[in-house]
């Protein structure tokens, strides 16, 4: 087998992995917070039409991704205003944004369709790294995003772990009545969990239409929404078993395009297909085996807080 064909289709396995692994991130942190976010989809498709949309008016790559990270926010603060403030049900909340977002950037997309990237983030080898044989150009020849996914994974780690940041967001996730005891805002530390983890998943959007396909069609995200959420389930919400999931379905995906140059007698579709059939398998085991509470999920997941009844 050809070897630099290995190199390019594992480097293709990190940039497949790398929208996953946003969009997964963001739902750890808001998920740590007993928070739920089920609009995934349809946030990563407003910030893919907001980063592409940005980016032809001002011939900006840069700009286009903070447009997506704007619009992920601001739809996480939507979010936030039904589940936390309102108490409404959050899959119920989730899955109107999903149909929201999927309707909406569709309509405000369709000027855009087929127009050519004015700017994209392209291949940024790093200096010296870049160098290194194998690691070098699978790891070290991508794009911006990519290296800012690589910082996020220890970052979001260590926030969760290490900072008063995080003890306060896996308090209210764990028991947010004892939280507020000792003087922790519930709701405020909620809302911000929740409005940073869509703001990630608003750039993974982004980087869908500015680094992996760079231009923009109507539900370009492709389920990759539903996969990320899988992702933190099967990641016992840490981050960096996180990344390796994110790796794993990255993988399935780039095999899936690369079948018939590695010489796998597989039809490539059944290959691409994988990554969501494993997401329901594992989303079953899931409920199958996991009703107990355990395994890292966060004790109030999915629980409105009421402070007058708690």
């Amino acid at each position: 087998m050809d070897t630099q064909l290995v190199i390019d289709i594992l480097a293709a396995v990190v940039v497949a992995a790398t929208p996953l692994l946003l969009a997964g991130l963001g739902e750890l942190v808001a998920e740590r917070s007993g928070v739920i976010n089920l609009g995934l989809e349809g946030i990563m498709l407003m910030g893919a039409i907001a980063g592409f949309a940005a980016m032809s008016a001002t011939g900006s790559a840069p700009v286009g991704a903070l447009a997506g990270l704007a619009v992920g926010a601001l739809l996480g603060l939507f979010h936030s205003l039904f589940t936390i403030t309102l108490r409404a049900d959050q899959i119920v909340a989730g899955l109107t944004l999903t149909i929201l977002g999927t309707g909406l950037s569709a309509y405000l997309g369709k000027p855009l369709i087929g127009v050519p990237a004015a700017a994209t983030f392209t291949r940024a080898p790093l200096p010296l790294l870049s160098d290194l044989p194998v690691l070098g150009p699978v790891l070290f020849q991508q794009n911006a995003l990519v290296y800012l996914t690589y910082l996020l994974v220890p970052a979001v780690a260590f926030l969760l772990q290490r900072t008063r940041w995080g003890l306060h967001v896996r308090a209210i996730g764990e028991n947010p009545a004892a939280a507020d005891s000792l003087g922790v805002g519930v709701q405020s530390w909620r809302y911000a969990a929740v409005t940073v983890g869509a703001a990630l998943a608003g750039l993974a959007g982004a980087y869908l239409s500015l680094a992996y396909s760079t231009f923009w069609i109507e539900n370009m995200t492709a389920g990759r929404g539903w996969v990320a959420l899988g992702l933190v389930i099967f990641a016992g919400w840490n981050p960096f078993r996180l990344a390796l999931g994110a790796l794993l379905f990255g993988g399935l995906e780039a095999l899936g395009f690369n079948a018939q140059a590695l010489g796998v007698g597989i039809p490539s579709q059944f290959l691409r297909m994988l990554p969501y059939l494993l997401t329901i398998v594992v989303l079953a085991i899931i409920t199958v085996h996991g009703r107990q509470r355990g395994a890292g999920v966060p004790a109030a997941l999915g629980l409105p807080y009421e402070r007058e009844t708690s």
